[in-house]
């Protein structure tokens, strides 16, 4: 199949529990594209790259990799296509007990079997390619969060991926530093030809990077178009959304969440139920 869809998702579920996640979600994420995915906490967006990835098997529906239908391959067949995906991870991931060039080099360590020096090579040449030089021998401890971001991404990119794909790449971070990781993105984009799917809830991060948005709420794409599209749709929930407003069909479930000494507590922590529900009307 070449239509210049690089993956694509169709009629994806996943429960667990009695917890319906992501429901009969469609998606379509074009070759050399910057897809940005937004939505509330607890609304899905990680669960369904998890499911694009091959670490969340999806109970329904078919995801499919240039034409390939992954969601029914064996892990042998899985791991040859995850090859093509590189992970910038929300906090980093990155080993502590290793130094930055060898967590950048992981991947080639385990995948290619290559000598101590090429992987070192190649690990500082992707450090160089996210900005980063003379830091290779350096702990994860001695990385500011920025600086453990961009490492993360010189180890996505380790592999020369065709895919990557950012989980939350700005939270975190100062929104100096986070325009810095923005344009890091774009320049992938732009340099490598990858195509890429961003996670966020960070609208200004999502303008600048996305070609298109989709937006996840209570487990359906309600809405997909550029930023623009976005901006000026007329579904209300999207426009709440994007706008940071309390008011509107999304309903706040607990009180607490606006009333910090009113917050209940169960099992020593606080407890906040689900972030969101449509229309006063929890599932």
């Amino acid at each position: 199949m070449n239509d210049g869809i690089k993956i694509r998702v169709v009629n994806l579920s996943k429960s667990f529990g009695e917890n319906q996640v992501l429901r009969s979600v469609d998606l379509e994420v074009r070759q050399g594209e910057s897809m940005v995915v937004i939505g509330g906490s607890g609304s899905g967006k990680t669960v369904l790259i998890k499911c694009i990835i091959g670490l969340i098997k999806p109970d329904e529906g078919k995801i499919y990799v240039d034409g390939l239908e992954i969601t029914s391959l064996e892990e042998k067949g899985m791991n040859e296509v995850r090859k093509k995906f590189g992970m910038l991870f929300q906090w980093g991931a990155l080993f502590d007990s290793m130094t930055v060039w060898e967590n950048v080099g992981f991947g080639l360590r385990r995948h290619l079997h290559l000598k101590e020096e090429e992987m070192r090579r190649i690990a500082c040449e992707k450090l160089e390619l996210v900005g980063l030089r003379n830091i290779e021998e350096l702990m994860p401890s001695e990385l500011s969060g920025g600086m453990k971001k961009r490492v993360s991404l010189a180890r996505a990119l380790a592999l020369e991926p065709e895919i990557l794909l950012y989980d939350e790449p700005t939270t975190g971070i100062d929104p100096i530093m986070a325009d810095a990781i923005n344009d890091l993105i774009i320049q992938m984009k732009e340099k490598l030809g990858v195509t890429s799917i961003t996670i966020t809830h960070d609208m200004k991060s999502a303008y600048k990077i996305g070609d298109r948005i989709a937006m996840l709420f209570q487990g359906k794409i309600i809405e997909v178009g550029s930023p623009e599209e976005i901006k000026n749709c007329s579904n209300p929930i999207v426009q709440q959304f994007i706008q940071g407003k309390s008011e509107g069909p999304i309903k706040i479930v607990d009180p607490s969440l606006l009333t910090l000494p009113s917050q209940r507590q169960r099992g020593g922590k606080y407890w906040m139920g689900r972030e969101y529900f449509p229309g006063g009307d929890r599932e």
